[in-house]
């Protein structure tokens, strides 16, 4: 069983869960350290979601919902989800998303938008399960140089 909380404190625990995590998401960033997780726990735009196996107590995935206000209303971004290959495929990502579908709703969001690589073939799996479709749009990023 899985439980998901919403991170309010940031301790050590949080810190190496991170660290163990944040490699399983993305190898070209660094695992954020106390004071970036601080961050993220005190900022209005962010809330930041852990989901814990229930026998053991060990987080096992985490996930950021992003909430701004634009001139069209609030929006809300489902952001760096990631969970412990160990326990990929038992509904933690499931879990994490419903968590944050709630808590958008909420706070009055409309829509929940998200990206996810062509790649994780599981996890598109997943949000077309949990109701996302795909939008007909075309994402662009810009890289500073330098």
């Amino acid at each position: 069983m899985i439980h998901t909380t919403e991170v309010v404190e940031v301790d050590e625990e949080l810190v190496a869960a991170f660290a163990r995590l944040t490699p399983q998401l993305s190898s070209s960033s660094p695992a954020p350290g106390a004071d970036e997780l601080a961050a993220i726990v005190a900022s209005p735009a962010t809330v930041l979601f852990v989901a814990r196996d229930i026998d053991s107590g060990e987080i096992v995935g985490s996930l950021t919902l992003a909430l701004f206000r634009i001139p069209t209303g609030l929006r809300a971004w489902i952001e760096d989800v990631v969970v412990d290959e160990s326990v990929r495929g038992q509904g933690v990502g499931a879990a994490l998303n419903h968590a944050a579908l709630e808590r958008a709703h909420a706070e009055g969001a409309r829509t929940v938008d998200l990206t996810s690589r062509p790649s994780r073939e599981a996890a598109n799996r997943l949000y077309k399960r949990l109701g996302f479709v795909m939008r007909d749009t075309n994402v662009y990023r810009y890289s500073h140089k330098g």
